[in-house]
């Protein structure tokens, strides 16, 4: 697997796991809706990684996104 932090801009996955045990980190994400199992599209890598996730949108740094493993899948014409 990879990280979100391997996709480009424009491109979706699916949220497979993620790679901590600290519970803040874990909370916080699942607050934002990112947990395995959702689908999300990177929709901007910087200066912050912008993730759609549904009909919401998060900023994450690189640290963060280094954390979400992901399984890449086609990309969607708009």
């Amino acid at each position: 697997m990879v990280t979100l932090t391997a996709l480009q801009a424009g491109e979706q996955g699916l949220v497979t796991a993620l790679r901590t045990q600290d519970e803040t980190i874990v909370n916080k994400l699942f607050a934002m809706g990112i947990s395995p199992g959702v689908v999300c599209v990177l929709e901007q890598r910087f200066p912050s990684f912008i993730v759609k996730v549904g009909r919401s949108r998060a900023a994450l740094n690189r640290d963060i996104a280094a954390l979400i493993e992901i399984q890449p899948l086609p990309s969607v014409a708009p």
